[in-house]
């Protein structure tokens, strides 16, 4: 039950950066537009995207977990302070804590590791 239950939670965390990098790529002009005015430079709109998407990946096959981990971990807070700190608005206090959350899950990853159905188990074994 062990091994399934970290896939699972793998795949849960992994798919939320996948999907939301590839809606970001078929809404460019409108996610670089959000980040201008938030004050990030919209250049770094590509970066964002490959990390989203690269270690959305990563973190679902279990490739370079910890590392990947310590890096969407380090991008999760970061947008939680730079785009979700009006504690005014509820939503945004939902979001903010959301991202929190998801911090939890990678420090689990990093600490942990991906577990044994994943590439980085795979060569563990090997």
């Amino acid at each position: 039950m062990n091994k399934i239950s970290q896939l699972v939670a793998r795949i849960f965390l992994g798919q939320i950066f996948l999907i939301s990098g590839l809606l970001k790529i078929s809404g460019y002009e409108g996610t670089q537009g959000y980040m201008e005015a938030m004050g990030v430079p919209g250049m770094l709109l590509p970066l964002v995207i490959a990390l989203e998407v690269g270690g959305g990946l990563a973190i679902v096959t279990g490739w370079q977990t910890k590392l990947v981990s310590m890096a969407l971990a380090a991008f999760t807070l970061a947008a939680a302070v730079i785009f979700h700190s009006n504690f005014s608005d509820q939503i945004q206090m939902i979001m903010f804590m959301k991202n929190i959350a998801i911090t939890g899950g990678f420090m689990l990853l990093i600490v942990y590791g991906a577990g044994a159905y994943s590439i980085d188990g795979y060569r563990i074994k090997s």
